[in-house]
């Protein structure tokens, strides 16, 4: 959603912190909030200033017309405002059919004026810009503003100025109150702009000899413009329309929302309803509720939503437990049902989202069954019958009834079965994947390929859409009728590999001679080439960095699909409408500040350049060419028959419900000829007539089907066209949010444009006046299907349609990633891991996930060993292993690792390979014997062997004792770091028969020479055999496993690589220079035979 009402207190905090000074706005920032944790005896201790004030007392909860409603208490002192609110704080009251407590209150200054000093100012925003209304009058008793207000229109981009609002708006106002009230109109409209309000009305506005003074305001922010304005609004809380509480979990999911580049809405209607709802797609969830109303439950609907735009498998299941949760608080003795609907996606798998809502029902399903809940499902998209497929099985595995459904079953079906209104069908099984449609449907194994050459890299110029019409001198140039064709050629803005494919795949089993996609642009990389697929061959897209480079090369480009993010969108279309080649750009961004839209909309119109979206998935022209994800995958490409075109044309504004459409009208008439989904913003590039006309204008299309929307004024064009027969052709419509009225109070729908604003803009007052235009309405969404079949077999049995053989479509290969997604193919894994994954939302070590580790304080040790050992150590082993890794951290700048790690930094090399020049010199000689120390004891102690035995037949071997040896300490000047770890192994380790059996060599060694003892490396090493073979976790054979491939001497390359870090820090800070050996350290001699 982007407009959303703002407090009163918000707003007026916006207006006197940033509007200009020059406004003279008198009553900057007095206000006190009461509710009900105000403590009102400690007011006048905390707000002096309301002892010495006379007062206003209001409640600041989004009610219209509190003055008329009694509900404002004027010119009070502060004991008149306690008892005021006494009684009106937490009383409920009915404002229309709304009913809800007032709890949040707002105390201002009163200020004394005369009736003559009020005034009514309003500024709201269309899609042509914004209009400014002044009324000579203000207050309780303004009345009908709309019909008496003189109006100023502000194009969009253009500036207000003082000249205008006195000639325009003024014209009854006293001389004397001119200037001040156009300055502040000016600054009002500039605050307006700046700080992206839609809708700003100030009743009354009153003027004295003083200056202006703000009474009472209204207002709502466009707030999609978050990331331009957080700096001036801060952290914006939207209220909830009255009557309708703030939940919690209406909140979290809101959070949820904010995280994610899905869109997860909720709003909570009536909690103890027995009808719940989980639908997919921001059209389709509108589509569920109007048809629950229509049946008769809107007494029982218990809340509205939507889930779309590709969630995660954990987001999903998120949100899927918060409305089970929420449906499983209060017990209805009828039971209840939960409606998990949704239309056919475009590129959601919904097999990944389905797997959420099947965790959370298994988690809630002793819930979900102790209140008698029933489960309907109906979807399609990609991998849907996965989804349905193990929808289906938890529902036998758990006992709850699961009613599964997919595309063959109209969308809104399955809410007439839940609330008892038809019969539950027993279908057949469904086909068991996605693949199935892939098959072909020829006789002949072979796929027709005559048409199809090697290389796509001399450009075609021959292009069949029709160049738009010569305009006359002065206007705008005119648009394009016909926007794609079968050469079409196309620019994709952003790197997105799945939709470029999908465009590829569609064009090859349209047959077309060349690919769509003739390049793309990415910011974020350098010029490259990137493989795709054409049919069974791999083909080379180029890619470049800046879109000046990609338009030159390709001139035969004349469509740009983007892909950016909502805050690159709007500069990438400018950019975009730079280059006279481009007639047509399609802006799939969700979520772009509406004044953006505005001002791309009059460049485009300007340039005659015909914009689909914001907020699209786009269109398609079967046959010819498919903006990005349109019409989902192949399967359901050749499913809808979108291969070839038909004789029906649609516009709609969801995305998902195109796709619905694409579905009905494949099943009711001979197919699409095109579609297109104008987007769900407030202001689309493109409105419904723009593209009716142009499907009046082709002569392949035979009748239009438009799916319109509740919120905004379109489809009256349509009921004009058609009344003055510039539109002759059938229109079959039906405007979707009927549900609306039925409403106690205001509900925004997913889209951000469904919300009606006025009684012209419901549902329901469209489709009226469509069917009265002489529009095909039919009664329901329900019907839709059967008045389209209905038209289409009229204009067959006239011959004004004939329907064409059907040709088969040749053969696309599946792609390897969605094959093995699908569960079709096996392959052997390229190497394999035991220890750690990362692929769900969480991630595991050996089995224990991230989140556990920390509640269980594990430690690095604990770490280590899951890691490692792939077993969760004992306490102790943990501690021990901390310990090792203390000791060994660092032993000076002189040992060799040290003195190499610092050349290296001393030389300029960065961190990694100056570490990497320390570890290289761990061995057998300097730090790498712990291995060595492990395997030669355990040996020597396993095989029975005297430790004066071992000693002697080390000696006669010629071999050095590993582990045994200091250059520095010796028994008389004992190593610290052996005692602190001798003394915490004797304390806490079960057995210590192998460190035992070492300090019995030292014996033997010491007694020969003092600095022959037991070092810190043989210490660990004999130490962690004697923890690998006692602490309970490992056979014999593992414990020996891990000494032989290597594993103790980890802990020294670990624990040094500290210490090397600490020395590469140390040099880069004392910022010292290249490191040259001196010549008197160094012992110049002469070869040896020289020498002699």
């Amino acid at each position: 959603m982007s407009a959303k009402a703002i407090s009163e207190q918000t707003g007026k905090e916006f207006l006197y912190k940033y509007i200009d000074p020059s406004a003279a706005v008198q009553n900057r920032v007095r206000y006190v909030n009461v509710t009900p944790a105000t403590d009102l005896n400690l007011l006048a201790q905390q707000h002096p200033w309301l002892l010495s004030e006379r007062l206003v007392v209001k409640p600041d909860q989004l009610i219209k017309r509190r003055g008329k409603l009694g509900l404002v208490g004027i010119n009070l002192d502060l004991q008149g405002v306690k008892e005021w609110l006494k009684g009106h704080l937490m009383k409920e009251i009915a404002v229309g059919r709304a009913k809800g407590v007032l709890k949040n209150f707002l105390i201002e200054p009163f200020v004394p004026h005369t009736q003559d000093e009020e005034f009514y100012v309003c500024i709201y925003a269309t899609r042509e810009g914004d209009h400014v209304l002044f009324y000579h009058e203000g207050g309780v008793e303004v009345g009908d503003v709309d019909a008496k207000a003189q109006r100023l229109t502000v194009a969009v981009d253009d500036k207000l100025s003082d000249a205008q609002v006195k000639e325009q708006l003024l014209t009854h106002v006293p001389d004397d109150k001119k200037d001040v009230l156009a300055s502040f109109i000016v600054a009002l409209f500039s605050l307006y702009e700046d700080l992206y309000f839609t809708y700003l009305e100030i009743n009354p506005l009153v003027v004295t000899k003083d200056g202006v003074y703000v009474l009472d305001m209204a207002a709502k922010i466009d707030a999609t413009a978050d990331f331009i304005c957080k700096a001036k609004w801060g952290d914006v809380e939207f209220p909830p329309p009255f009557g309708r509480e703030a939940y919690p979990e209406e909140a979290y999911i809101a959070d949820l929302y904010a995280k994610s580049g899905a869109s997860l809405k909720l709003t909570l209607l009536n909690p103890q309803g027995r009808i719940w709802t989980m639908v997919a797609g921001g059209g389709a969830s509108v589509v569920y509720s109007d048809t629950i109303c229509d049946l008769g439950g809107v007494e029982e609907l218990a809340n509205y939503g939507e889930y779309s735009g590709a969630p995660s498998e954990q987001q999903t299941y998120d949100y899927a437990k918060t409305i089970l949760s929420l449906m499983t608080r209060e017990k209805h003795p009828q039971g209840k049902v939960l409606i998990i609907g949704g239309s056919i996606a475009n590129f959601t798998n919904v097999a990944a989202t389905f797997k959420g809502i099947v965790r959370a029902i298994k988690d809630y399903q002793g819930p979900l069954k102790e209140h008698e809940v029933s489960i309907f499902v109906r979807r399609g998209g990609p991998n849907y019958q996965e989804g349905l497929r193990v929808m289906g099985e938890v529902g036998k595995t758990t006992g709850i009834p699961i009613h599964v459904f997919g595309t063959e079953t109209h969308m809104t079906a399955i809410v007439g079965m839940a609330l008892g209104h038809r019969p539950i069908p027993n279908l057949p099984p469904v086909a068991v994947h996605t693949a199935n449609f892939l098959l072909n449907a020829n006789s002949s194994p072979m796929t027709p390929a005559s048409s199809r050459t090697a290389s796509f890299s001399e450009p075609k110029t021959t292009n069949d859409v029709t160049p738009p019409k010569k305009s006359k001198a002065g206007l705008p140039p005119a648009k394009a009728t016909t926007l794609f064709s079968s050469h079409t050629k196309a620019i994709v803005w952003g790197m997105q590999t799945r939709a470029v494919q999908g465009m590829l795949d569609f064009d090859y089993v349209c047959s077309r001679d060349q690919p769509s996609v003739a390049a793309i642009v990415y910011p974020f990389t350098g010029d490259h080439k990137q493989k795709f697929y054409w049919g069974h061959k791999e083909i080379l897209v180029p890619v470049y960095k800046n879109m000046a480079d990609a338009m030159k090369k390709h001139p035969e480009v004349d469509v740009m699909i983007s892909f950016a993010s909502l805050r690159s969108a709007y500069d990438s279309t400018l950019e975009a409408m730079q280059y006279p080649q481009v007639h047509t750009i399609a802006i799939i961004a969700e979520g772009i500040p509406e004044a953006q839209t505005r001002k791309l909309i009059k460049i485009a119109d300007e340039k005659g350049v015909t914009i689909i979206g914001p907020a699209t998935v786009g269109g398609i022209k079967p046959g010819c060419f498919k903006i990005g994800n349109t019409g989902g995958m192949l399967d359901n490409i050749l499913a809808s028959k979108l291969y070839r075109p038909g004789s029906v044309a649609y516009v709609s504004r969801s995305g998902g419900m195109s796709n619905e459409l694409n579905n009905i009208i494949s099943r009711t008439t001979d197919g699409v000829y095109e579609g297109v989904a104008i987007g769900g913003d407030r202001y689309p590039g493109t409105t419904f007539m723009d593209h009716v006309l142009r499907y009046q204008e082709t002569p392949g299309i035979k009748m239009i089907v438009v799916l319109g929307e509740i919120g905004g004024t379109d489809e009256y064009q349509i009921c004009q066209g058609i009344k003055d027969n510039v539109i002759t052709k059938p229109v079959v419509c039906w405007c979707i949010g009927t549900c609306a009225t039925m409403f106690a109070s205001e509900v925004q729908f997913g889209h951000a444009g469904a919300c009606a604003h006025q009684a012209s803009e419901t549902a329901m007052a469209k489709n009226q006046a469509l069917r009265d235009a002489g529009a095909y309405v039919p009664k329901s969404f329900d019907e839709l299907g059967d008045v389209i079949k209905s038209v289409y077999d009229d204009l067959v049995a006239k011959g004004t349609i004939v329907p064409a053989q059907e040709v088969p479509p040749p053969t696309v290969p599946m792609d390897y990633s969605w094959a093995r997604e699908l569960g079709l193919i096996r392959k052997p894994a390229s190497f394999m891991t035991s220890i750690c994954d990362e692929r769900g939302q969480e991630l595991i070590y050996a089995g224990m996930a991230i989140t556990e580790v920390f509640k269980e304080e594990m430690g690095i040790g604990g770490v280590l060993g899951l890691l490692w050992f792939q077993r969760r150590l004992p306490r102790y082993a943990c501690q021990f292993i901390e310990m090792c890794l203390m000791v060994t951290a660092d032993h000076g700048p002189a040992v060799s690792g040290a003195h190499n790690t610092i050349v290296c930094a001393r030389a300029g090399k960065d961190l990694i390979s100056s570490l990497t020049s320390g570890l290289l010199t761990i061995g057998d000689r300097f730090g790498g014997a712990l291995d060595a120390a492990a395997k030669q004891f355990s040996k020597a102690f396993d095989s029975g062997m005297l430790p004066m035995e071992f000693v002697n037949k080390m000696k006669k071997d010629g071999k050095l004792i590993m582990g045994i040896g200091h250059r520095v300490k010796s028994i008389n000047n004992p190593d610290m770091r052996v005692q602190i770890l001798k003394d915490f192994v004797k304390q806490h380790f079960p057995s210590t028969q192998l460190l035992d059996y070492a300090l019995e060599v030292e014996k033997i060694t010491t007694s020969k020479k003092p600095n022959l003892i037991l070092n810190v490396d043989g210490f660990i090493g004999v130490s962690f055999v004697d923890l690998l073979r006692t602490c309970g976790g490992f056979t014999r054979d593992e414990a020996d496993e891990f000494v032989e491939i290597g594993a103790l001497n980890g802990i020294f390359v670990l624990g040094r690589s500290m210490g090397f870090i600490g020395h590469y820090l140390d040099q880069k800070r004392l910022k010292q220079g290249l490191y040259r050996h001196p010549w008197d350290d160094i012992s110049y001699v002469l070869p040896e035979h020289m020498s002699m």
